[in-house]
């Protein structure tokens, strides 16, 4: 700290510590910080929305899969896909997502429409393959032979909507979310 002197309206010297540049320095330490916290809440909020409309995107699929558009007296289950139809679970599970930045997404479609294996509804895949384990295998009912099982897995991959990066290394990862809802028809 430098001392420098200062001369009062009275005429007498005092000698008082120079501060010159010392608040923008805190300025300067402090804005990105401040910056870079409010980006993160941004980014949180972006996958915590991604998250809950993709919890109701595999719920209404589901449904959708064993009652259709129509009453539940209705003959015919909906085609499982491809999601390029209008009328396809596929398709409605691909469209509740809405406008989201996705990198990929996949949607698996388990569905006595697809067929069914013994007491097990078979599955359909549609768009980029993911791996199978036991969280995306198929399933019995416990009541096998009068209901079935009817399931939709959907796999969605979403880069960050604003890429932070501190040279070339990312701070906010690709994350994948992966959510799947199962209901009961009757065979």
């Amino acid at each position: 700290m430098t001392l420098r002197p200062h001369l009062r309206k009275s005429g007498r010297r005092t000698w008082i510590a120079a501060t010159d540049g010392g608040s923008l320095l805190e300025v300067a330490v402090f804005v990105p910080l401040l910056l870079l916290s409010v980006l993160y809440a941004v980014e949180f909020a972006y996958f915590f929305i991604t998250a809950s409309t993709l919890v109701s995107s595999s719920r209404n699929a589901v449904e959708y899969s064993i009652q259709g558009y129509q009453s539940p007296g209705q003959i015919s289950l909906p085609a499982a896909g491809p999601s390029t139809s209008s009328s396809s679970v596929a398709a409605l599970a691909i469209g509740d997502l809405g406008s989201n930045a996705a990198t990929s997404v996949s949607v698996n479609v388990c569905s006595k429409a697809v067929g069914v294996s013994g007491n097990v509804t078979k599955c359909s895949s549609y768009g980029p393959s993911v791996s199978t384990n036991t969280s995306t295998a198929t399933q019995t009912d416990p009541e096998a032979p009068t209901f079935l099982l009817n399931r939709v897995d959907i796999t969605y991959t979403v880069q960050p909507p604003i890429p932070l990066s501190f040279f070339k290394i990312s701070l906010i990862p690709t994350l994948s979310f992966h959510r799947y809802a199962s209901m009961r028809v009757m065979d």
